[in-house]
């Protein structure tokens, strides 16, 4: 059997319009399960509020949280963890110049060291990861 780029393991034959007529459905589906809504209240424990945490507070992770808190709704970011302190702080200082009270982490919310992603994604809704 002559070898075909075009042919599958399968030894089906995958051509261009079989290829579009595949991902156009795949896509379709996925724009259908998107626009789906789902009440916020639907959740236990609900508020109006969405809770952030950040783990990670260098450049990436600095820049999603910003990203994040300058959103239209009602987004606070209420944990930090990082690996070190001096970069979290950093991070939360350049935070709080920007989105003012929307950063306003308290210290007991601040959590450093290499296990310190655990107690900052269990107080929030949403959690950026940028390790």
């Amino acid at each position: 059997m002559k070898h075909n780029k075009n042919t599958q393991k399968n030894g089906s034959r995958l051509d261009r319009r079989g290829f579009l007529k595949s991902s156009s459905a795949i896509a379709g589906s996925a724009v259908a399960l998107g626009s789906l809504s789902i009440e916020r209240g639907a959740f236990a424990q609900s508020s109006d509020t969405i809770k952030v945490a950040l783990v990670g507070c260098g450049g990436r992770g600095s820049g999603a949280a910003n990203q994040a808190l300058s959103t239209a709704g009602d987004v606070k970011l209420v944990a930090m963890a990082d690996a070190f302190r001096d970069r979290m702080d950093g991070s939360l200082k350049g935070l709080q110049k920007n989105h003012g009270l929307k950063a306003d982490v308290k210290e007991e919310n601040k959590f450093i060291g290499f296990d310190a992603y655990k107690k900052a994604i269990s107080m929030a809704d949403m959690v950026i990861l940028a390790t």
